[in-house]
Parts: C-alpha cells; sequence; structure tokens
C-alpha cells in the first residue's frame, strides 16, 4: 500500500510539473480555450504602398496579349481587399474571389476549407512582392507559376504556407456586407467592359437556364468533364448567346458542389456569383462568362 501510495503521489507532482513547465516556456495550458489570434496570415506585414485593384490590373495584367501569361511582382506593394467568394459549398476550388472599389480579381491558394479563415466579408492585406499575376485564359489571378503540358504558363495554386506569409487581416474581428453588382448583359463582348468585370461578385437578372427541363441537375456526373465540372447555358430573353462556335454564357459547376445534384429551376431566375471568363482566343470566339455559384441560395427565382 505504502509502494502505491508514493507511485500516486509522484505520477501528480510530474503533472504539476509538466504543467508548469509548459507554461514558463510560453505554451498555453488552458486546453478549454485554444488561442487562436494568430492562428492566420502574417501579422508582421507593414501597411506601406498600398495600390488598388485597378493601378495592378493596368501595371502587370492588362499589357498582356497572351490569354495565358505570368509575371512575378518584384515591387514592393499591396493590396487591401475584401473577400467576395470562397469554397463554402465545394464550388469554388482552391481560390478565393477579391475585391475593392475600383476592380477584382482571383487568389489561387492550394488548400481547402479557405472559408473557415477568409469568409465573405473578410478585409485583408495582400503583400505581392515575389507572387505571380497574369492570365489563366483571359481570367486575372495570382499565385505561383505554372507551366501545363501544353507548354502555357499561367498564375496558378500556391502552397498554403507561401500563402500565410502574404497576408494579414486588416480587422480580425470586423465583417464587411458585401453587395453584387448588377451584370449588363448588353455588354457581354464590350472588351473595357469584360475586362473591368473580371472576377467580381455580379447578379444577372431575369434569366432561364436553357436545359432546364425540371430534372436535369447543376452538375451531374454522367456529364462531367476532365475538369470535374459542368457548363450549363443560360439564356437571355429566351435566346442562348453565341459567340462563334461556343456557348458564351454558362454557370460553371463542379460535381463536387454541395448544390450539384440539385434540379435546375425551368422558370425565371436570378443569378449570383463570381463572374469569370475563360477564352483562349477572343478575336475569334468572343469571350465565354462563366459564373460559379458559392453556394444554392445565390440562385434565387425572379420576381
Amino acid at each position: 500500500m505504502k509502494k502505491m501510495k508514493y507511485i500516486l503521489i509522484a505520477c501528480v507532482c510530474a503533472l504539476m510539473t509538466g504543467c508548469m513547465a509548459g507554461e514558463d516556456y510560453g505554451f498555453d495550458t488552458d486546453w478549454s480555450a485554444p488561442n487562436t489570434d494568430n492562428a492566420y496570415g502574417n501579422p508582421e506585414i507593414q501597411e506601406t504602398n498600398v495600390i488598388t485593384v485597378k493601378e495592378l490590373l493596368d501595371r502587370y495584367v492588362n499589357p498582356m496579349t497572351a490569354a495565358n501569361d505570368t509575371t512575378m511582382i518584384r515591387e514592393d506593394v499591396q493590396i487591401k481587399v475584401i473577400v467576395t467568394g470562397n469554397d463554402i459549398e465545394g464550388n469554388i476550388y482552391n481560390e478565393v474571389a477579391v475585391k475593392d472599389e475600383t476592380g477584382a480579381i482571383l487568389i489561387c491558394i492550394a488548400q481547402g476549407g479557405l472559408y473557415g479563415y477568409l469568409p465573405v466579408g473578410k478585409e485583408i492585406l495582400v503583400d505581392l512582392k515575389g507572387l505571380h499575376i497574369g492570365l489563366y485564359g483571359n481570367q486575372p489571378q495570382i499565385g505561383v507559376a505554372y507551366t501545363n503540358s501544353s507548354g502555357k504558363t499561367f498564375p496558378s495554386r500556391m502552397n498554403r504556407n507561401i500563402w500565410q506569409k502574404h497576408f494579414k487581416y486588416v480587422d480580425a474581428n470586423f465583417t464587411h456586407e458585401v453587395a453584387p453588382e448588377e451584370f449588363d448583359v448588353t455588354r457581354m463582348q464590350d472588351v473595357e467592359y469584360v475586362k473591368a468585370c473580371r472576377g467580381k461578385l455580379m447578379t444577372v437578372k431575369g434569366v432561364t437556364m436553357a436545359e432546364a427541363d425540371g430534372v436535369k441537375v447543376w452538375a451531374s456526373e454522367a456529364e462531367k468533364d476532365a475538369g470535374n465540372g459542368v457548363s450549363r447555358s443560360i439564356a437571355v430573353n429566351g435566346k442562348v448567346p453565341m459567340s462563334g462556335n461556343y456557348s458564351s454564357f454558362v454557370v460553371r459547376s463542379s460535381t463536387y458542389a454541395d448544390f450539384a445534384a440539385q434540379v435546375m429551376p425551368t422558370g425565371k431566375i436570378n443569378l449570383t456569383g463570381i463572374f469569370t471568363v475563360y477564352a483562349n482566343n477572343p478575336d475569334r470566339y468572343g469571350y465565354t462568362w462563366q459564373i460559379l455559384l458559392r453556394e444554392g441560395t445565390d440562385v434565387e427565382i425572379a420576381e
């Protein structure tokens, strides 16, 4: 019995010593309330030389002539932007859409669950030096350089550790209200309008889904392409806008999206999402507008 008593005392002392050692070395020993104040981002970034998204695009992207191109940002420049789209329902993959009062752009990050720490409305400061910026199918993106099997180089998904070093919250405790702009369908092929709207959160009102028949869903496994997605044509005033051989206005949905198996509405609807373009040869075929729905509630019945 005495031997057992001494063993118990020794165990209690060891536990107390371990707790004190944790405190001495700065460990958070309150397991019920972990410290996550600095869990994301780089708080050492100082706000200096902030430029607008429009200035960034005018300086680096708009002069590019190839549909797929990239360049490294070597200047000490930053952007202060608000998150407008993320992967909350699995449709926007490995990227977030951001904007300021002058424009919008996509940031590509090789990480899932981005919505957890980059919710819509969160304002962030992004240190751009060392990152790549450019075009993928004429869509502006920020990331790291990637060259595919066809020899095309464009900005693609950066490692999440790289991303953590390049951003910080402007105010981790505040979230902005984010409202979409209305998309002007009469200017779908207006080059200047295209450049100004790429990557924006927008709404198109009173349209219909050309393939909606009360049965077809947004993205079935049987119809997916090599990118695990399905493009559904949008009809404006009962007609599908066409440019060359390609439909120029679509809802682009991943088969992994939470709403992929939902049946498309058959009547007039309003669609809200991140408006992106894909055009490898816009001079010949024009621009294909792709709406990336963020979640199922981005589709609403038009009044």
